[in-house]
């Protein structure tokens, strides 16, 4: 304008860790704020310094990410049935589930004239 200001329109959310790393030559960002927003600002305005510890920080945070990555936690569901009662469990499964282990508990009782196993079906 007539006075020498400059209109910046950017989203001041990224603009913010932008102003701070300018005045105190450090990162300082809310954990809310995703670093690749920073980044895209910081190469906007050219601020190659604030480029690369960006840049650093995505490094770190991505590394540090695959360090921590769990095991999936599996539910497991036990079920029991008899021998002739597992074609029609199996067809009946919802999707998603598979069986992971089916254990003979042997012969549990007489059926009909049938000697029927006991069966525990592990499915997850």
């Amino acid at each position: 304008d007539e006075n020498g200001a400059y209109m910046i329109d950017r989203d001041p959310r990224y603009f913010r860790p932008i102003l701070n790393f300018l005045r105190y030559s450090k990162l300082i960002i809310d954990k809310d704020i995703p670093l690749e927003g920073v980044l895209e600002e910081a190469e906007f305005f050219n601020v190659e310094d604030l480029v690369h510890l960006t840049q650093e920080y995505i490094e770190a945070r991505d590394s540090n990410a695959k360090a921590r990555i769990k095991p999936s936690n599996h539910v497991y569901r036990v079920i029991q049935c008899q021998e002739a009662e597992l074609t029609h469990l199996v067809s009946t499964m919802s999707d998603g589930w598979r069986f992971e282990q089916v254990i003979n508990l042997g012969s549990g009782y007489t059926y009909g004239n049938d000697d029927q196993s006991e069966l525990l079906c592990v499915v997850s």
